[in-house]
This record gives C-alpha cells, sequence and structure tokens, in this order.
C-alpha cells in the first residue's frame, strides 16, 4: 500500500470501484504526464449522496459534504487509472459546477469540500488551481460536478 493510500485510510476513507460510464466517455485520459478526469458527482455505491440545488434544497454544509464525495471518487477514478495514487507529482487544476438556486453566490465555500480534501490527502502537492462555477442544472439533479487535472510522475 502506498503513501497516499495509507493517509486516506488515516481519514477514514475507502475508495470504491469506478462504476461504468453512463454515456460515451472515458473516466480519465492521460496526455503526456497529464492526467484529465471527466465530470464526477457525489454518488456513494451508485446512488447520489444528495441532490437538489445548492441555497434551495441543500445548505452549504452538505454542498460541501457533496464536494468532498465527489473528490473521493474522483481519487477512485485517478487509482484504478494510475494504479497507484502515489504517482500523482501534483494537483494542477479544478472545475467545479455546482447546481445553484438563483441568487446562491457561496459556490467557492461548497468546493471547499473537494479542495481541503486533496490537501489533506496530498499535502503541498494537492494545492491547485480553481474554478467553481453555478450552473443552474447538472445531470441526474447532483448538486456538484468536477473535474480535475493532475500531472504524474
Amino acid at each position: 500500500m502506498g503513501q497516499i493510500e495509507n493517509r486516506l485510510k488515516e481519514l477514514g476513507i475507502e475508495l470504491e470501484q469506478v462504476p461504468k460510464p453512463v454515456a460515451e466517455y472515458v473516466p480519465a485520459k492521460t496526455v503526456g504526464s497529464l492526467v484529465y478526469t471527466s465530470g464526477c458527482d457525489c454518488r456513494v455505491s451508485g446512488v447520489l449522496k444528495y441532490t437538489g440545488k445548492v441555497g434551495k434544497d441543500l445548505t452549504v454544509e452538505q454542498g460541501y459534504d457533496a464536494a468532498r464525495q465527489v473528490m473521493i471518487n474522483i481519487l477512485s477514478v485517478l487509482k484504478e487509472h494510475l494504479g497507484e495514487l502515489d504517482r500523482v507529482k501534483q494537483v494542477v487544476k479544478m472545475l467545479a459546477f455546482v447546481n445553484s438556486a438563483d441568487g446562491f453566490v457561496e459556490q467557492p465555500y461548497v468546493i471547499n469540500g473537494a479542495s481541503e480534501l486533496l490537501v489533506q490527502v496530498f499535502g503541498e502537492k494537492g494545492r491547485h488551481a480553481r474554478s467553481a462555477i453555478s450552473a443552474n442544472e447538472l445531470p441526474f439533479d447532483t448538486p456538484v460536478e468536477i473535474e480535475l487535472i493532475v500531472e504524474i510522475e
């Protein structure tokens, strides 16, 4: 077991098997030394942990938890794609969408659930550039969808 997987164990995080894509795409793609993940949602055992709009159906705290779950799912994708999470040299960029109620403007606080987890798991290598964008709808009514770009060794 690698250093990053030991860290996940310390945090009480268990990675799930990556589900098959629901459309015509791959969960991750390597180009040179960069890995691009497809958008992930907040499923646990195949079921969305939350649904709805943050600021209407969900609180910022629930959105934060949803974003954290999305990042756990992205780590599962990276583990399956790379074989070993210790191959991640650094997290480069996160693109995050929040299914937002009209007038909701606290997307950065929601997406901190994902960003803070990356720093907990990877330390300084987990610090990244980021966009946190409002969306009026997301697939399957998920509250958060995130893509990630990492550099690998």
